[in-house]
């Protein structure tokens, strides 16, 4: 770990401190300035040459300020002689465009991931993709984390009364199947229709979730409109209170404010992107810094990143 340097973007100070804190190495010393105009600029207040970087920042909102950020703390990485540059990214914003659902719509998660790679990044360090082929797009390695097990193990603990897992949409029944397995429970899968960005309309539900207490499994929350749809949904079908768990907690407009919904429990997110210490009893952060820490330990001294996972993700 002596040739590694840590530095930390805008976006999310505190997770980089942890980690830090984790490896026992100090955080590195950058600059990261706007000039009147809005340009950004970045200085390293010490040498890298020859050391393997690790830059941390999650394109949360502002995602484009950030990804931004990024990439000027890439470029000058590699103008000051790092061995290699390596990107923990928890949360990879743009994620939700990785494919076209509509004729003459870009693919903004392969856009970003090309746009990484070129300006010179050499790995990349993130969590919980949205869609897992977005791993594909780099020509980079790419170390895919999960923090299934973190929410497995919490919930453990919970001790909760005649769980079920549910998926939001087809799209995490394999995580939800995953979780119920885990937790010896029974899973059902929501229907839902989007007829717009952001807008969601439950249509279906499969499986039995009468007298039950909901556990609905989520990649991320972003406006909280879906989630507030899915927990009414249940109630409708008998179901009790529920917990919420999500790896990324975006938060966009009033989604915290939704989320203290009467029917929800708890809401069960990790600390990808940085949260208000502002919010309600029922918001659970858990730390992803010892599992990134872990992460990077084996990258910079030999390993297999598989023996992270106890779920088979």
């Amino acid at each position: 770990m002596q040739k590694v340097k840590i530095f930390s973007g805008s976006s999310n100070k505190a997770l980089a401190e942890q980690l830090c804190k984790e490896l026992h190495v100090p955080l590195g010393d950058i600059a990261i300035s706007r000039h009147q105009s809005g340009e950004i600029h970045v200085s390293y207040r010490e040498s890298i040459r020859s050391c393997d970087v690790f830059l941390v920042q999650s394109l949360s909102h502002p995602v484009n300020e950030h990804l931004i950020e990024l990439l000027v703390m890439i470029d000058a990485a590699k103008r000051a002689s790092a061995k290699t540059i390596n990107i923990v990214m928890p949360y990879y914003g743009y994620a939700r465009q990785e494919r076209k659902s509509r004729p003459r719509e870009p693919i903004s998660a392969k856009l970003v991931a090309d746009v990484l790679t070129t300006v010179g990044a050499n790995r990349i360090i993130t969590v919980d993709l949205h869609a897992d082929p977005i791993q594909g797009f780099f020509t980079i390695p790419v170390d895919h984390l999960t923090a299934l097990d973190l929410i497995i193990d919490y919930l453990r603990n919970k001790n909760i009364t005649n769980p079920v897992v549910v998926s939001p949409d087809a799209g995490r029944a394999t995580t939800a199947e995953k979780l119920a397995g885990r937790l010896n429970c029974p899973f059902a899968i929501m229907i839902k229709n989007r007829p717009a960005h952001n807008q969601s309309e439950i249509t279906h539900i499969i499986g039995d979730v009468d007298d039950m207490t909901p556990i609905i499994i989520e990649d991320l929350i972003d406006t909280g409109s879906t989630i507030v749809n899915v927990v009414a949904a249940l109630k409708k079908k008998g179901a009790h209170d529920a917990y919420i768990c999500a790896t990324h907690g975006v938060f966009s407009e009033n989604a915290i404010e939704k989320l203290t919904h009467p029917n929800i429990r708890e809401v069960v997110i990790t600390d990808t992107i940085a949260i208000s210490d502002e919010h309600s009893d029922k918001f659970i952060v858990l730390p992803m810094s010892p599992l990134l820490a872990t992460a990077i330990k084996i990258i910079t001294e030999g390993g297999s990143i598989a023996t992270l996972f106890k779920s088979g993700s």
